[in-house]
């Protein structure tokens, strides 16, 4: 420290006969060095997309498809409550909170990549008093204090120059991570508004089943009281009263097995809704539910619009980039660093032109033997781009799979619901018929109870059915993404 200081105070006396002021002409040199660095070569491969074999139409069409995929289809069931339903999901899900504090994340590590393209910029500062001891060999020259002071403020520069453009590789790659994010946001509202719609439909329908439940329940309860009065009379037999009652209590189990199925349902409906588990309004019941209309499209346009598809092509092209900044390290990285400031041994100095200081250094760092590690990480990056890769020609395949699948299974779902309808209305003309029958002494009750049966399963049933075709819509906009996912997406921002 002494020699140090010794040094400081030469600069000073030197510089007292030289008025002259040393400066330090940094932009001079370093906004053009800046403009040849950030226009320089990338190593690694650039993105294209891959070649993607989309089918030239959908393997089963369907002729009254409509052009209602960017609309909010979820109001096409007519029923305001599922429609406050859904807003409230997306402005209170937790799951798209993540989501959207993961978009947030995703951008700020952007900015934390793309800051090594720029010169870091810091200032230091500082105040030393020290002491030399006089028990060293040389000791303390006479007429020389003891006691040192030094000040010194100064800034300082780094930059490593991308000349490789591996930062610009690692900047990409975060880009596309954070599309990724964006699209993974854009994945879970698709999800949960698919969720909830296809949740309130469920619970309309155990609704329905409840409801027949019960009205069965009842009428069997006003039969068997007829036959217990019947068996006191001596009119019917103890057999003919304990098949009335087998038939009773069938229906009575039904009764508190829907309404559990209904609490459940009420249940994860509120968690979805970002609420504590409880009771969920209702509105129409499911069979005065609108059904919506077929959206169209064709197999190209589903690469545009499904949100899962755009998050894996990100993903890919991240991966893509990861390449470059893998090749970037067997290029030598280098650094300028350059410095400008004072250092006084007096406070009062410090800013004296006598007491300016500045340097400019370079850095060249280079592998040159790394035991295959620079090689290992190359051939890593590489692979993971292959399985990105296939992991994105899969997704392709497996979204024209699901469309394909919605198409037939809205088609055969609405035939199922029709054929359904017409054994409802068959059963309940056997179970008419039998009851006559039976009150004319032609047949046992034994026929009123088969009747009664197979009316009582095929109602709950059809009402499935029902359900079963309204799901098939739901599923029909899930799996065809669309612009309704952007309309969404603004309600969370709400």
């Amino acid at each position: 420290m002494i020699k140090q200081i010794s040094i400081y105070r030469e600069q000073k006396s030197s510089r007292k006969n030289k008025p002259d002021k040393v400066s330090f002409p940094l932009s001079s040199f370093l906004f053009p060095l800046m403009a040849v660095v950030l226009s320089g070569c990338m190593v690694g491969p650039d993105y294209e997309k891959p070649e993607v074999d989309t089918p030239a139409a959908w393997r089963y069409q369907i002729n009254d498809a409509a052009d209602t995929i960017n609309t909010t289809w979820w109001k096409q069931f007519g029923d305001p409550v599922l429609d406050e339903l859904v807003d409230e999901a997306l402005v209170s899900n937790k799951d798209v909170r993540i989501a959207a504090a993961r978009v947030e994340e995703f951008s700020a590590r952007v900015d934390i990549t793309r800051s090594g393209l720029f010169p870091q910029v810091g200032y230091t500062g500082g105040a030393e008093r020290n002491q030399s001891s006089l028990d060293t060999v040389a000791g303390v020259p006479s007429g020389i204090s003891r006691t040192n002071d030094l000040y010194n403020a100064s800034l300082n520069v780094g930059w490593e120059l991308d000349l490789w453009g591996k930062i610009r590789r690692a900047t990409e790659a975060a880009r596309a991570n954070l599309l990724a994010s964006e699209e993974a946001k854009r994945t879970v509202i698709l999800s949960l508004v698919s969720t909830v719609a296809n949740s309130y439909i469920s619970l309309r329908t155990l609704d329905r089943q409840l409801e027949i439940a019960k009205e069965t329940l009842d009428t069997r309860k006003n039969t068997l009281h007829l036959f217990e009065l019947k068996f006191k009379g001596g009119v019917v037999s103890n057999l003919e009263v304990a098949q009335v009652r087998s038939e009773y209590e069938q229906a009575a189990v039904r009764v508190p097995a829907l309404e559990r199925q209904v609490a459940l349902l009420e249940n994860a409906i509120s968690v979805l809704l970002g609420r504590n588990p409880g009771s969920i309004s209702r509105g129409k019941n499911i069979a005065e539910l609108t059904v919506p209309e077929v959206p169209e499209g064709i197999p190209s346009d589903l690469l545009e619009r499904r949100p899962d598809i755009r998050l894996v092509e990100q993903n890919l092209i991240a991966a893509n980039a990861q390449i470059g900044v893998a090749k970037a390290q067997y290029f030598p990285s280098i650094s300028l660093t350059g410095l400008f400031g004072y250092a006084s041994v007096a406070l009062s100095d410090l800013f004296n032109s006598t007491a300016n200081l500045w340097g400019l250094g370079g850095l060249a760092l280079g592998p040159i033997f790394t035991g295959g590690q620079l090689t290992g990480q190359l051939r890593a990056s590489e692979a993971v781009q292959r399985q990105v890769l296939t992991g994105y020609l899969q997704t392709v395949q497996n979204a024209f799979r699901e469309v394909d699948d919605a198409l037939v299974s809205i088609q055969k779902r609405r035939e199922e619901q029709a054929a359904q309808g017409r054994q409802v209305d068959a059963l309940k003309e056997y179970e008419h018929l039998a009851q006559v029958n039976y009150d004319e002494g032609q047949v046992s009750f034994i026929e009123v109870l088969d009747a009664q049966r197979k009316l009582f399963d095929a109602e709950l049933i059809y009402a499935q059915s029902q359900s079963d075709v309204y799901t098939s819509f739901v599923t029909m906009y899930k799996v065809m993404g669309g612009g309704w996912v952007l309309v969404a997406e603004e309600k969370t921002k709400q």
